[in-house]
């Protein structure tokens, strides 16, 4: 009697679908074909055992030079973006301005500073009382020292500087340079002032007026 001999049936791993109803295994065989056809083939995954493994079938020697590659982008990129960075920073422009230390009571312009009398008297005291301060009766050199004066002195009439002997001598300063003529000065007397429409005009010594004195500051400071 022969007896029929059973062979044991093989034990088949159950099989895991994903919610489509395909097998992972082929999902993962698709993933790592397209991982080994990526631009950058050193990687791709096999499952055994329902554990990811990572495997380079690339040399070493090539992964470094990969690597020393993208090491060198990097800094590339860095290095670029600190250079736009930088450049997008405002030019930073140095400015000076130039002022002068005045005493107290003294009005600054420029390297000039200048007083502005509240009480009024006649050209000779006015003269004798900026002399006494080592100041002269005001001396404008430019227009924009003018047009300072005339800004700053209000309504009220200033004697400065400017004077001449008669009609037929030139106006002169009290430091006995000669006057430019750049602004006509009115009347047709020996002093002048600074009257109230700011013009130039002269009157006669003893009239009773405001005054102006002048005098260079050799301490400028500049910021």
């Amino acid at each position: 009697m022969v007896k029929a001999v059973q062979t044991p049936a093989k034990t088949v791993a159950p099989q895991a679908y994903n919610k489509n109803g395909s097998p992972l295994s082929s999902q993962f065989h698709n993933w790592k074909t397209t991982w080994q056809h990526f631009c950058f083939p050193f990687f791709y995954f096999s499952l055994q055992e329902n554990i990811f493994r990572i495997v380079s079938p690339v040399s070493p020697a090539r992964l470094y030079c990969c690597y020393a590659v993208i090491i060198v982008l990097t800094g590339a990129v860095i290095a670029l973006s600190v250079a736009l960075s930088l450049s997008e920073k405002p030019e930073q422009v140095s400015v000076k301005n130039t002022y002068a230390v005045c005493p107290r009571n003294w009005i600054g312009f420029g390297s000039k500073c200048f007083y502005f009398s509240e009480d009024t008297s006649n050209w000779t005291f006015s003269w004798n009382f900026c002399m006494k301060l080592k100041a002269q009766l005001a001396k404008f050199d430019n227009m924009e020292e003018l047009n300072f004066l005339k800004r700053y002195k209000g309504t009220f009439d200033y004697w400065i500087g400017l004077h001449r002997e008669s009609s037929q001598h030139p106006w002169r300063w009290m430091d006995n340079t000669e006057y430019n003529s750049s602004i006509p000065i009115r009347g047709a007397e020996e002093y002048t002032y600074l009257n109230n429409n700011n013009w130039i005009s002269s009157a006669r010594i003893y009239v009773e007026k405001r005054w102006i004195c002048s005098k260079s500051n050799s301490y400028i400071l500049q910021c």
